[in-house]
């Protein structure tokens, strides 16, 4: 079974898990947001010379979660950080690789969130939440390999804050942390970029968001 079958299952099932929930009075929340990524590493390059570390780079993507009325809900959370793979040495930017690049997360996550004030008008639910889905990588490195797209396992954990001002609108803010599970490096099928050191079994990152949020039932 494929990665992107396994992930694809993973996510609905935990749709399923959650949909069985009682579903009165429960709410849709849609987020689009805009943050950063930052605190990232991988061993993207076997260079004892140079840290593989990663300035902050803008994210952007959107959520479509379910709550019900009590604590639990469920999420679907897609993000896109684009150029994410621009190698760092102190303050300069490590250029020969000429990469261009991004990371793709598509995450189905379980969610716990305490209404404050109920769940109509205003009022904050500060919220938890973790789970498992797909972390697409793309790099190219033009003039010296071949494109590198790999989808992988991932699991993010994290936490935030819902404040809405009325009964469908108000801000989001988030802080998630992003892993991706081990993988064997021949399953990249990429032999060039794996003999010199090109590897994600450690890739993890942070990711901060802020974005406004659409409630809708209620």
């Amino acid at each position: 079974m494929s990665l992107l079958k396994h992930g694809a299952r993973v996510a609905l099932a935990l749709c399923l898990l959650t949909a069985g929930a009682t579903a009165a009075s429960a709410d849709w929340l849609v987020t689009p947001y805009l943050g950063v990524v930052f605190g990232g590493a991988a061993n993207t390059l076997d260079i004892d010379d140079f840290d593989d570390e990663f300035k902050q780079r803008v994210t952007f993507g959107g959520s479509a979660a379910w709550m019900s009325d009590g604590i639990i809900g469920f999420e679907v959370d897609y993000g896109v950080a684009p150029n994410f793979f621009q190698i760092t040495s102190g303050g300069e930017d490590f250029d020969l690789l000429d990469l261009d690049s991004s990371v793709t997360t598509l995450m189905g996550n379980l969610i716990l969130g305490v209404p404050v004030g109920g769940t109509t008008g205003g009022g904050v639910r500060p919220y938890v939440a973790g789970g498992i889905g797909l972390m697409r990588v793309n790099i190219e490195a033009f003039e010296l390999f071949d494109n590198l797209s790999t989808n992988e396992l991932g699991v993010n954990v994290g936490g935030g804050v819902h404040a809405f001002f009325s009964d469908n609108v108000g801000l989001r803010g988030d802080v998630r942390y992003f892993r991706a599970l081990e993988q064997d490096d021949d399953e990249l099928d990429v032999d060039d970029l794996v003999d010199i050191g090109l590897e994600l079994e450690d890739f993890d990152y942070w990711r901060a968001t802020v974005g406004v949020t659409f409630r809708f039932g209620g």
